[in-house]
């Protein structure tokens, strides 16, 4: 309660200006992290709509894929009314020729998707509903350890100016602490400058999924071709 109740006396005296407020990221990790937001919604976003643009339901194989589209359920009415017809009939013959290429055109689509799930919506979905927002979360954990640092530092200067002796007995107690915070300070911040550097040198690899959009619909049509 008396840490929290320091972190927002500190913030409060460095937002009107009456304290300073110690910096720990450099500048180019102040510009990652600018991007990590922004790249984490635009891959929520990417993914939601994604999603929308699928005929069959997420984490399903490519069998119980294929039995819940609508091109299937189609391609059943056609070979129900050929049935219903018999041999005999044009209409008939018509409607099982193309319920079955209207199945084939189903398991495509389904085995389509499977990959695209795979291969693209899961990297996605990984990208910004894990990977950036446990970075973020580092970020957060950072700045409080940075107001305690803050906090002690404030309290141990104005130690080092008091005339008051019982105050001046705590001098050493207050530069444990200090020294205690700022550690902490510096092995998270090794650690988020690690994770983010990290992320840096793979956007390149988080872009390529979405190159592998086109990729996977051109192979789609492909194999839509041959069937037709």
């Amino acid at each position: 309660m008396k840490k929290q109740f320091n972190r927002v006396k500190q913030l409060a005296n460095q937002t009107v200006g009456r304290a300073e407020k110690t910096e720990v990221l450099s500048e180019d990790l102040l510009q990652i992290e600018r991007r990590l937001e922004v790249v984490r919604l635009v891959s929520h976003n990417a993914h939601k709509k994604l999603v929308s643009c699928l005929q069959g339901h997420l984490g399903m194989d490519v069998e119980k894929r294929h039995k819940k589209l609508p091109l299937t359920g189609l391609s059943q009415a056609m070979q129900d009314g050929a049935g219903q017809l018999g041999d005999e009939s044009l209409t008939g013959k018509m409607l099982e020729l193309c319920g079955e290429a209207e199945s084939k055109l189903a398991f495509e689509q389904s085995q389509h998707e499977v990959q695209l799930e795979r291969d693209i919506l899961e990297p996605i979905n990984q990208l910004a509903e894990v990977d950036i927002p446990n970075l973020l979360k580092l970020r957060k954990q950072l700045a409080k350890l940075v107001l305690d640092y803050d906090s002690a530092r404030a309290r141990y200067i104005q130690a080092t100016k008091s005339q008051n002796l019982a105050v001046a007995a705590k001098l050493d107690s207050l530069k444990d602490e200090m020294d205690e915070a700022l550690n902490k300070v510096e092995i998270c911040k090794d650690q988020l400058s690690a994770e983010m550097y990290n992320f840096s040198s793979k956007e390149a690899d988080y872009a390529q999924v979405y190159v592998m959009i086109r990729g996977q619909r051109s192979r789609h049509l492909a194999r839509l071709w041959k069937i037709t």
